[in-house]
């Protein structure tokens, strides 16, 4: 086991840098749908929703 471990540092710390900065992003969506905040950018003149995501 310590010899996978050893051989593969570099592909388990590159996964793991990964996989936190996917955790971080995917949290940083959550909390912004949770406050009401729109993550497109409120260009609703391009958006094929026409503006159904923002709350007049």
């Amino acid at each position: 086991m310590i010899g996978f471990i050893t051989e593969n540092i570099g592909t388990i710390i590159v996964s793991l840098i990964l996989i936190a900065v996917v955790f971080f992003a995917v949290r940083s969506m959550i909390r912004s749908k949770k406050k009401g905040q729109c993550s497109c950018g409120g260009n609703c003149g391009s958006c094929s929703m026409g503006c159904a995501c923002h709350k007049k």
